[in-house]
């Protein structure tokens, strides 16, 4: 009997050392975004782009969607280097994704439009 709670002992001490997989893959998002807003740069931003798309184009989470906000991060920046066609699309995308962020985010296009 003491085998069999040793033994399961040592499997649930296993068990709870494998990792979990995350819903989102952020890649370097969070370096490279918070560098840019330390020091805005050419460099620094392009960087920071570069992962946004990385994390839109290749997510590998559980979810396998872009995480929430992330469209519409990617879109006003766009919007502001002045891609406003792709900028605003990205932004829609938010919405499809997200009905939930309809609100806030028509009322950042509808500034931006103004």
């Amino acid at each position: 009997m003491k085998k069999i709670i040793l033994f399961g002992a040592i499997i649930a001490l296993f068990a709870s050392c494998s990792s979990t997989k995350t819903l989102y893959s952020w890649y370097d998002y969070e370096d490279a975004t918070y560098q840019y807003n330390k020091k805005h740069t050419d460099e620094l931003k392009a960087k920071m782009m570069a992962q946004y798309l990385k994390v839109i184009q290749n997510q590998k989470g559980t979810r396998k969607v872009v995480p929430p906000g992330l469209y519409a991060e990617y879109g006003f920046a766009l919007y502001m280097d002045g891609k406003k066609e792709d900028g605003l699309n990205y932004l829609k995308e938010e919405i499809k994704l997200y009905p939930e962020s309809e609100t806030y985010i028509s009322r950042i296009i509808k500034q931006l439009e103004k």
